[in-house]
């Protein structure tokens, strides 16, 4: 096997023990964007709860990431709850976040915000400014090599013309990166 082989396949390992560990994900594991989400699905007027970032909030992200020049599949998505709708501990969504190496993490809703303020906060109190510190929507913090931002709330921004154009003034601050060689 080529080294490009056992990358694949140490890849695959990893991804597959995420899953077994009840982490819930969605789109590309490979990306530069990581679009972490804390609040769960909601059902529509069946009862049928959509998979991960596949309703009308995930339309709009992948619009606006489109937007912004990212491509189509360049964008991978998180849970901060397992699939039994338990939130995941800490280290678990350290690892899963370490395991997709995103350049780019959003966290979508406050909730996501919060998980992510716990996984990293040995790190976070290390930071000098308190807005980067608490990850206080719109501050683009640099963290483990990653760009992190809270947008504060997309999804129920999609409803209100002055919060979704908050939600883009804060997304265009995350333009694809260019590669590091």
């Amino acid at each position: 096997m080529d080294v490009s082989g056992e990358s694949l396949e140490k890849a695959k390992a990893e991804l597959g023990d995420l899953a077994g560990a009840g982490v819930c994900m969605a789109g590309n594991a490979f990306s530069h964007v990581l679009l972490v989400k804390g609040e769960p699905e909601v059902a529509d007027a069946s009862g049928n709860v959509p998979a991960l970032l596949a309703g009308p909030d995930g339309v709009a992200l992948h619009k606006a990431l489109g937007a912004l020049g990212y491509a189509p599949e360049d964008w991978g998505a998180l849970s901060v709850r397992d699939v039994d709708g338990f939130p995941l501990v800490p280290g678990t969504l350290r690892l899963a976040i370490a395991t997709l190496d995103p350049s780019t993490l959003i966290a979508l809703d406050e909730a996501a915000a919060a998980a992510i303020r716990e996984a990293f906060a040995d790190e976070l109190v290390e930071l000098e400014s308190f807005d980067a510190a608490m990850l206080t929507p719109g501050a683009v913090v640099r963290l483990l090599g990653m760009r992190v931002m809270a947008l504060g709330g997309f999804e129920k921004s999609l409803s209100d013309p002055k919060a979704k154009q908050l939600m883009w003034a804060r997304l265009k601050q995350l333009p694809p990166e260019g590669e590091p060689y």
